[in-house]
């Protein structure tokens, strides 16, 4: 069977209504889990830097866990196997008239809380690469901690934790794939679905492909925006352009966190 052309282009560059509700599903879903693995990330991670041991236990266990198990066998844990042991079952829900089903929940909750591990190193590494007399002259100047965290110790550590965060962003957009198994109708399982009904699966996949280059690469320019006007706040030119971080080339300057603080406790 010959590669069908007319077929590939068609789908490429005028997608049907399925296509394209998978594709705001992906996109949606995609946001909401990492907003929400941010928050939760944030939160085990100062779990992991408390002095109280039993969050620091619990915060470590959190972390093997999610961590050292794959997100497919998560998924189907959360929306299967609890139903099953009859633990917890997703119900679809109604919100002034939108359906919200019980899949998209369940993998909206997934994706919140395998991500929320990977990020919680991430800010936890962050907070750490800057200096405890960064926190030390803060609270000589009068600060709390939670005014050093807010005002000091986060500036700083922000532009440390920008580019993994945004790598971390771009996974998740793919990981979204993995959600066909549960049954949520995203890009990956609408793609399947035209596959089965044509036939034609070279062409169909290597629009979905596409697909997922572009949203990739459209986050990637945004976030390469987005590390450059953080750089700029601390007088650091970003020479590599957004075109150079997709394909290479020149070297961006280096991510290392601004140690000075002047007398009235703002950075320098």
């Amino acid at each position: 069977m010959s590669f069908d052309w007319g077929f590939f282009w068609k789908n490429l560059l005028t997608p049907g209504a399925p296509f394209l509700q998978g594709l705001a599903l992906t996109i949606l879903i995609s946001v909401l889990a990492m907003a929400g693995a941010l928050v939760v990330g944030l939160v085990i991670a100062m779990m992991r830097r408390s002095t109280f041991m039993p969050f620091r236990v619990i915060a470590s266990l959190y972390i093997w866990l999610i961590r050292g198990t794959p997100l497919l066998v998560q998924l189907v844990i959360i929306y299967t196997g609890f139903a099953a042991a009859n633990v917890f079952r997703f119900q679809d829900v109604d919100l002034g008239g939108i359906l919200i089903k019980a899949a998209i929940q369940a993998a909206i909750v997934g994706l919140i809380l395998n991500e929320s591990a990977y990020i919680s190193e991430i800010i936890r590494a962050g907070l750490d690469s800057v200096p405890v007399g960064q926190t030390e002259a803060a609270q000589a100047l009068g600060m709390s901690g939670a005014s050093a965290m807010r005002w000091i110790i986060l500036p700083q550590s922000l532009r440390l934790m920008v580019p993994p965060l945004g790598n971390s962003f771009n996974g998740l957009m793919k990981s979204t794939s993995i959600l066909s198994v549960i049954g949520v109708s995203e890009m990956f399982l609408v793609t399947q679905s035209i596959s089965a009904a044509t036939f034609r699966t070279f062409e169909i996949f290597a629009v979905v492909a596409i697909y997922y280059l572009a949203l990739t690469t459209i986050w990637t320019i945004i976030q390469s925006a987005i590390e450059k006007k953080l750089n700029a706040r601390v007088g650091i030119v970003t020479t590599a352009s957004p075109w150079q971080r997709l394909f290479g080339g020149r070297r961006s300057a280096p991510l290392t966190p601004v140690t000075a603080l002047s007398d009235s406790g703002v950075l320098k």
